[in-house]
């Protein structure tokens, strides 16, 4: 294979078209290099005669003749290529076709703009004419009527004073001239009528002063007024001089000016014009001050009270600061302060009281007419485990006491259920449990009807009592369930016994409460129960107006992980929808989602209807009432009150009146343990319920103290809390995040998860009994009677007895008794029999005793020994 592969070696070829030449390099330092280069002549193709008739056939004549295209393209190729060019210069004629039509468009909407400016300046030009001319011709009436007076009093003095000289004449004349100038600047004519009489030649023999008197003195100055005129146009062009001539530029202020003088602008015609118009319409006056009637809180922000009085903010601050308050518009003063500022500024104060923010909630009583029959609310209340829960199951026909913790009712419930006959029903479940005493009161609170479930087989119990408390308080008509009634046991007649202890008389015994005999597990006699509720709801006649603000009780909330802050909602008036502002408790929102008791999302929740809402800021209180206002600001405004309110309440409860009181209070304090707790639960009503438990846990010498409670999982600060105060964290059915478990591992802080409130309880009861001092019992075991007193060296006194009675033991007390009087406590120093030292000496043996540190001993006294035990005590 050859050194050049087949290849041309590279060099200068000759050639068509090709010159070679040299060029000379220079480079840095004196270096030079001559290079040989060739260049390319441009080759100018000249078109062939007959080009243009083939043209029509372009591309297929190229393509026909391969030496003139590029090398290596194929016919498709080059077919392609010069439909991308044909493509490309039909886009490139579109482009200039629509730039040229846009250009026109635009070249057409300037022309039109000119025109209408042009037309805008003629017609202004015509009105400015206009009224110049009208000025010109009311100054030339003014002027003819003022030549016109001047001439008549002239005349009529010629008339009178025909026989006056010449002098007097000219002298009266010229008092009446200035006279007129000084009336009117337009006077002056009336001196050319003076002259042209005065120059006018005398006839011989004809009195001159009859002669001025009789001429016409009105044509004489019309004359000379002419004269004046074109005198005063004649040395206004010679000012001028050529500099006008030779301008060339007209201006509007030059043609409408015809001799050269200064005109007002067309701004300020149209703002004379603008004057006299707003003059005329009487808004150029300033309007008068209106006094207004500002509500004055105990305290406002003076930003606030700017807005209230309709005055600007620096100008209330500047007043503030002249009563030698420095204070800025976002600070509050009292309201003393204000009066003054209000009374000041011209308007006048009406106190109110803070409270007065709540008037806005509608309290306004519904007409008859507005009303419309509701659902009734139906409670379900009773002792633990008497099936209430089981009972409401079988009616909706669902299983929710499965998943109860224990198996047992520990937070509120509300339901609506369909019964057969068509009729709505809203059902509340309350839990049993003793600790759950203030959620059955809120249920009585709410409910038309409270259906009280016994058990046949257990009788009348202590919440069952409890229960029928609420109800009288209330004062809401019960029905009596009497449930488990298939079981073997069952005494239904026992149960309408004991409810006579309580007041409570059925009808079968002859009284005005319905009683049902019910079985959840079989659904015996639950018809029976929804018609005897249906009677009852029929009898209330109950009613409501739903177009109409709503307002409802809070029967549970809760702080859900995803959902924020949820509160189980019960409407009794009105209709709660979606997107309407509230209050509730120290609490406000805007409900952001309605969801009932299946769980499903609803636009609107009417009377007697229970929903779930979402969109508050903070969990209210269970119990606290939901109204719906008009404003957000109004909303924020009533919580911050109620907020502030129960602040000021708590810290005047925990507060001492007088110091001897706190002082007592301390030393009390000191003589009692306290345990310390903190209590997160998931729903606000079992956290009441857990801390009313613990708060009746305790005696005179501990008792429980709950730092804090609250609903939501354990955060950081309640870690931080619990560490501070040394004490633990009770979980009520709700854990801590991450963060909160490496922290409390880290800080020690001891976390107990609960789901059973019975189990909560116990615990703590268990922990406050460690804080009880043990109990201290003594147990006789024995009594020596001293025979003789001894005086050992070394010992001291020892006294020589014998045990009548019992066991005397060295390590346990002793007493000395004589004449059955106590006179020494303490322990033996020695026990001894015939000098050996022993542990015991039992009953009819003698021994050796000695006390420690005291040594008055006789013969005769009686020893008593015992043994002291401690007992750990428990709270009941």
């Amino acid at each position: 294979m050859s050194d050049t592969d087949g290849k041309k070696p590279l060099g200068l070829g000759g050639g068509a078209g090709k010159r070679p030449g040299q060029v000379k390099q220079s480079f840095s330092h004196g270096r030079t290099n001559t290079v040989v280069v060739e260049t390319k002549r441009k080759r100018v193709v000249v078109p062939k005669p007959g080009a243009s008739g083939t043209a029509g056939t372009g591309t297929a004549s190229h393509l026909g003749d391969p030496s003139k295209r590029p090398a290596g393209i194929s016919d498709a190729e080059m077919e392609r290529r010069l439909a991308a060019l044909k493509a490309a210069k039909a886009r490139e004629a579109e482009d200039n076709a629509r730039r040229a039509e846009e250009e026109r468009q635009r070249e057409e909407d300037r022309q039109r703009r000119r025109e209408e400016i042009e037309a805008k300046e003629a017609e202004e030009r015509a009105r400015l004419a206009a009224l110049k001319a009208k000025a010109e011709e009311e100054e030339r009436a003014a002027r003819a009527e003022a030549e016109a007076k001047v001439a008549a009093a002239a005349q009529r003095k010629a008339d009178i004073l025909g026989t006056k000289s010449r002098a007097q004449i000219q002298r009266e004349q010229e008092e009446a001239r200035a006279a007129a100038e000084a009336a009117k600047p337009a006077a002056a004519p009336a001196r050319a009528g003076k002259e042209a009489a005065a120059a006018a030649p005398a006839q011989p023999g004809e009195d001159r002063s009859a002669k001025t008197g009789a001429a016409n003195p009105a044509s004489v100055m019309s004359r000379k007024t002419d004269r004046e005129r074109e005198e005063r146009e004649r040395s206004a062009k010679a000012n001028k001089g050529d500099d006008g001539r030779r301008s060339g530029k007209l201006t509007l202020t030059a043609a409408l000016d015809g001799e050269g003088g200064r005109t007002r602008s067309l701004a300020s015609m149209k703002r004379k014009q603008e004057k006299a118009r707003n003059k005329a319409l009487g808004f150029g006056q300033k309007a008068e001050k209106q006094a207004r009637d500002v509500q004055l809180p105990e305290t406002i922000v003076v930003s606030e009270l700017a807005n209230r009085m309709a005055e600007r903010a620096a100008d209330v601050v500047k007043a503030l600061m002249k009563m030698g308050m420095l204070v800025n518009m976002n600070q509050a003063i009292d309201a003393d302060t204000a009066e003054i500022i209000i009374e000041e500024f011209g308007h006048r104060a009406v106190r109110v009281s803070d409270a007065d923010v709540e008037q806005v909630i509608d309290t306004v009583e519904d007409k008859a007419d507005d009303l419309q029959s509701r659902p009734p609310i139906v409670t379900i209340m009773g002792h633990v485990d008497h099936g209430k829960t089981s009972l409401l199951d079988a009616i909706r026909k669902t299983n929710v006491v499965t998943g109860e913790a224990g198996g047992i009712t520990q937070h509120i419930g509300a339901y609506q259920v369909k019964t057969p006959n068509g009729a709505v029903v809203s059902f509340l479940d309350t839990p049993g449990h003793a600790a759950f005493t203030s959620m059955r009161a809120r249920g009585a609170q709410v409910t038309d009807i409270v259906v009280l479930v016994v058990a046949a087989d257990d009788a009348v119990m202590p919440q069952t009592v409890e229960a029928i408390n609420h109800a009288k308080a209330a004062k809401v008509p019960m029905i009596i369930a009497i449930n488990k009634c298939d079981k073997p046991g069952a005494n239904p007649q026992k149960v309408r016994t004991d409810l006579l202890q309580h007041e409570v008389v059925v009808e079968a015994m002859s009284g005005d409460v319905q009683d049902v005999e019910v079985s959840a597990k079989t659904g015996m006699g639950l018809d029976n129960l929804l018609e005897a509720i249906a009677l009852q709801a029929e009898i209330l006649e109950l009613k409501a107006n739903p177009n109409r603000a709503a307002a409802g009780a809070v029967i549970e909330a809760k702080l859900d992980v995803g959902r924020g802050p949820v509160a189980t909602v019960l409407v009794q008036n009105g209709t709660l929808k979606r997107g309407d502002i509230f209050v509730v408790g120290e609490q406000w929102g805007k409900v952001r989602a309605l969801i009932n008791d299946k769980g499903e999302r609803v636009d609107e929740a009417g009377p007697s209807v229970p929903v779930e809402v979402l969109g508050l800021n903070g969990a209210p209180q269970a119990g606290d009432v939901l109204n719906v206002v008009e404003t957000e600001a109004q909303a924020r405004e009533i919580a911050d009150y109620r907020e502030k309110a129960a602040k000021d309440k708590r810290a005047a409860a925990g507060a001492a009146t007088t110091l001897e009181q706190l002082m007592a209070k301390a030393k009390a304090d000191l003589s009692v343990a306290e345990l310390p707790v903190l209590v997160k639960a998931d729903v606000q009503g079992s956290a009441e319920a857990i801390v009313q438990a613990l708060e009746k846990i305790g005696n005179a010498e501990v008792r429980v103290r709950v730092l804090h409670y609250g609903v939501g999982a354990i955060t950081d600060s309640d870690v931080n809390l619990a560490e501070a105060s040394k004490a633990p964290i009770i979980a009520f059915n709700v854990r801590a995040n991450a963060t909160a478990r490496s922290s409390a591992q880290q800080k020690g802080v001891d976390i107990r998860y609960y789901s059973i409130i019975y189990d909560l309880i116990d615990d703590i009861k268990a922990a406050a009994s460690g804080l009880l001092k043990a109990e201290v019992r003594e147990t006789f075991i024995g009594y020596a009677q001293i025979k003789e007193v001894f005086k050992v060296t070394g010992v001291g006194m020892v006294a020589g007895c014998i045990v009548t009675e019992g066991v005397a033991r060295r390590s346990a007390g002793v007493r000395l008794l004589r004449e059955n009087v106590v006179i020494h406590e303490g322990t033996l120093k020695t026990l001894k029999r015939f000098k050996d030292e022993v542990k015991e000496v039992i009953s009819g043996q003698e021994c050796g005793m000695a006390f420690e540190r005291y040594e008055d001993i006789r013969q005769g006294d009686v020893i008593e020994i015992f043994e002291r035990e401690e007992v750990q005590r428990t709270l009941a």
